[in-house]
Order: C-alpha cells, then structure tokens, then sequence
C-alpha cells in the first residue's frame, strides 16, 4: 500500500484502527523523545508488516493444512508409482498355467500347455496336445483344465509334414514313409467320415481324423499296442490320432461337441518353435504375456471341418 504524504494509511476493521491510533501517538511524540517514538513506530511497522501478510499469519495459525496440501499430492503420486511398479512387477511373475491335474506328461507337453494357456492362443477355446514322442493326447477345456488323458496310435513313419497329395490317393496306394501324422495347430470341428462314424478331423484337408481305435485288422493288434507303455509300438496308423473308444465317447466327443477346437500335434523331427512360431517358454517369459496371433498353417477357418461333412476316403 503506498501513503502520499499528509494521508493517512487506510487499515481495515479494528486493527486497522489501532494502527493508526499507534501512528499518531507516534507522530506527536516524535518531538518529544525521540526514543520513545523510534519504538512506536517500530511497533507500528511490525503490527503493519503482520496486516499486510496474511499468507504468513495463516501460516502460523495452520501449519499443518498450509503444508500438507502441497505435500500430499506428492507423496500420493510417489505411493502411486511405487504401486504401479509393485503391480506390474506382479504381473509380470503371473503367468497362467495349464492343470494336468497331476497327470503325468513330458517336458514338451507341459511347456506346450502353458504356453497355449499363458498367449491365449487357443482363443477361449477347448483344446487338445498330442504328444507325439510320449504317444499320448491331453484334453483341455478353455480354461487349461485337464478333461482326459491317453495313449495314442500315430502315423507309421516319423515325420511332422503330409505328403502333398497324399489325401487324394487310396489307402493300398500310401506307401509306409508316407503315412505320417503332421504336426501343427488345427482347428478342429466333429465331423463323419465316408462310413458315417463320428470323428474329430483334425486336418480336413490332408484327411487326418482323432477317432476311436480301428481294429478290423487282427494283424495290426492296435489294441495291445495301445495298452503298452512303449511309444515306438503306437506307430501303426495312416496318419490318424487312433484314441481308445471309452476315451473318445467320454472326454473327445462331450469337449468338441457343439464348438470349435484347437488341436496341437507336436514334433517328431523339427523344434516345437519351427512348427509353432509364436511358441515360447513360459518358465523363461520375464514380461506379461499377450495373444500373438496364430501360429498354424491351417489358418482360423474351419470350412470343411463341420459336423456332417465327410472326407473324400478312410484314414485309419
């Protein structure tokens, strides 16, 4: 506030008026003793100083409230950080895992399973691994629980890739190195074959099938190959996925049945990453893990793997 000389200071309310009370005393006793007046008027400059600082009059009064609001903020931020680091932190150590519900399975299974569950890659749909090496499948449900498990008949000769045409030929015309079970993810629908018996085509196209055990050739002895715990005695097949009938009525047909699948045939002779490129470890995934897209040669549609179409012949 500036005072032109001869004016008084205009005060607000009572202290207002005590000031300038002070000032006249103060003015009058200046000729008087010279002392006296040098502290009334300091008096006067300090009570003024006060009036006209009320930031510093409110702080004195509040220390608490004129600080802590500046503050909290801060340190809410900083809590909030902290937290989001902690959190992501979490995240990134959960990873989601298949249930074998104790079951027990190879590496190889194991590290598939997870993996189909952790990227999300079966799309919230049931799903199934054929392990080729063991000669056993895993049943799932979306979730990653386990529905079933069991022995598997598979193709005669090693080998993760159909022989192109080989679907358009008749069963005495497939020689032994070609009746292979291909590796890969398919999409996978029930379906009937030409005999009219309900199956799960697995690869439509190249006409392999999950069916019930065939055993209309004694000579084969497809069911005591598939009682043993030997997997080279699973190699009998065309390139089927030959499961026992209980196995099939009980767990396959009741899991597929009304829904697509997903249907993962692991590798004889190549790595699970040539097959499935968007396959990682789950166990070594130091970051959250997101859907990546599909990762089959077969591709997202099912045509041709509907319910009530029929393959163009019989692969056992």
């Amino acid at each position: 506030m500036r005072i032109e000389h001869g004016q008084s200071p205009k005060l607000p309310g009572r202290r207002g008026s005590c000031i300038f009370a002070l000032f006249r005393r103060a003015k009058r006793a200046w000729g008087e003793c010279s002392l006296t007046a040098i502290i009334t008027i300091g008096i006067c400059l300090g009570l003024t100083s006060i009036s006209f600082s009320p930031p510093r009059a409110a702080a004195a009064e509040r220390t608490a409230q004129f600080y802590i609001p500046d503050r909290r903020p801060f340190v809410q931020q900083a809590a909030g950080t902290r937290l989001s680091v902690n959190a992501q932190s979490a995240i990134a150590a959960h990873h989601k895992r298949a249930d074998f519900e104790g079951e027990q399975k190879s590496d190889q299974a194991r590290h598939m399973a997870d993996w189909v569950l952790d990227s999300g890659d079966n799309r919230d749909m049931p799903f199934a691994i054929v392990d080729k090496r063991d000669a056993r499948v895993f049943v799932f449900d979306a979730d990653g629980r386990l529905r079933g498990t069991a022995r598997v008949l598979l193709g005669l000769t090693r080998g993760d890739y159909v022989v192109p045409g080989v679907s358009n030929r008749k069963l005495s015309e497939i020689l032994p190195e070609e009746r292979i079970t291909p590796a890969g993810r398919f999409v996978a629908s029930m379906g009937y074959n030409v005999k009219g018996k309900d199956v799960l085509w697995v690869d439509y196209d190249d006409g392999v099938s999950m069916h019930r055990v065939v055993t209309n050739n004694p000579k084969e002895r497809r069911l005591e190959r598939l009682a043993t715990s030997t997997p080279l005695d699973k190699r009998i097949s065309w390139g089927c996925i030959n499961v026992p009938a209980a196995f099939f009525d009980n767990v396959v047909l009741p899991t597929f049945t009304g829904t697509d699948g997903i249907v993962y045939v692991l590798p004889d002779t190549q790595s699970i990453n040539e097959i499935f490129n968007s396959y990682y470890d789950v166990d070594s995934r130091s970051e959250p893990a997101h859907p990546q897209g599909l990762t089959t040669r077969q591709g997202e549609d099912s045509a041709g793997r509907v319910p009530g179409w029929s393959n163009n012949r019989t692969q056992p």
